[in-house]
């Protein structure tokens, strides 16, 4: 793992070359990664299913106020769960812009003060803290049971990333709930369904059910990734009675898209799988969704040696 700080991906909608170098220097402080479009392709690639954290948009990107106001019409409603922050030229606020923006922009901030950004990336971007042990932990159970799985390929991993989007990638995913005393919510696995098999094939495709062995595999993983989650981070179960409250889970297979009812931004991991004898290689990617509770200050991880006396069985939690 390159860094134990999560990092997110921005849209930098901000055609301004005078602002450029300080915009980019702020999002390598600030564990940002900047993308930029070329003019009248924002709206083409956010149909896509590019993750990002949010959209960082100048009041005067679109050359005039009522052209910059519909661009943002248009973005919000391709990506409603992206947050839009403007910058303006002169006032951090957005009281007295045409309504439009105010409809879909969340914050604004004046180029002149550009550090009083870090404010408005932490309310509306990283505004869920990850413990350090967490990120750490997931990266290293996930890896070992990767590599475990999967013994022809090799595990690579990403920095860890917070996304607010709602996309889904490859064709083919898992969902498994993960619930305890400073967390609710699901964990899913998300994998490209023919280069896997491919891989487990040896080569060349050539059986029709192949799927259902790619299926099983995620399927094993997942369970496999949950156990040890649950035997590190989990500890004792909570009470039926406090376990009731669920919302709908919303999936759209047409347009990739699915939702946990909540606005809360996702902690995602890449993992990539690389056949070391042909060069090719394909993707995981493992994303956290605690859209039921949250409470970082309850976390504690269960010292190794007990964890893995559960893991053998010698010790089961009540």
């Amino acid at each position: 793992m390159q860094s134990e700080t999560p990092r997110s991906k921005v849209l930098v909608l901000d055609d301004s070359p005078l602002h450029a170098a300080h915009i980019k220097r702020f999002c390598e402080d600030n564990s940002l990664v900047p993308l930029k479009v070329r003019k009248g392709s924002a709206l083409s690639v956010l149909r896509t299913n590019i993750d990002l954290g949010g959209i960082l948009y100048s009041e005067t990107y679109g050359g005039t106020p009522e052209q910059t106001a519909r661009i943002a019409m248009d973005i919000h409603r391709a990506r409603p769960e992206l947050p839009i922050i403007l910058r303006r030229e002169s006032q951090a606020t957005l009281t007295d812009v045409v309504p439009e923006l105010q409809q879909t922009c969340c914050a604004a901030y004046v180029a002149s003060d550009i550090n009083s950004l870090r404010a408005v990336i932490d309310e509306y971007i990283f505004c869920m803290l990850y413990p350090n042990a967490l990120l750490r932990g997931i990266c290293e159970i996930t890896t070992s049971i990767l590599t475990s799985q999967l013994q022809t390929l090799t595990v690579t991993l990403d920095t860890p990333y917070i996304v607010h989007d709602r996309v889904i990638y490859g064709g083919l995913f898992s969902l498994i709930p993960l619930e305890s005393a400073w967390c609710r919510g699901y964990m899913m696995l998300q994998v490209e369904e023919r280069p896997l098999a491919e891989f487990l094939a040896g080569g060349e495709l050539r059986s029709a059910d192949a799927f259902r062995e790619v299926s099983d595999l995620l399927g094993e993983i997942t369970n496999l990734i949950w156990g040890s989650f649950k035997n590190r981070y989990v500890g004792e179960a909570r009470s039926a009675v406090a376990l009731q409250t669920q919302v709908p889970i919303i999936v759209n297979h047409e347009r990739k898209y699915i939702s946990f009812g909540t606005q809360n931004p996702q902690l995602c991991f890449r993992y990539t799988l690389t056949n070391a004898q042909t060069g090719h290689s394909t993707s995981l990617w493992e994303r956290f969704i605690f859209n039921l509770q949250w409470s970082p200050d309850d976390f504690t991880e269960i010292p190794q040696d007990v964890a893995g006396l559960v893991d053998a069985g010698t010790l089961e939690f009540l």
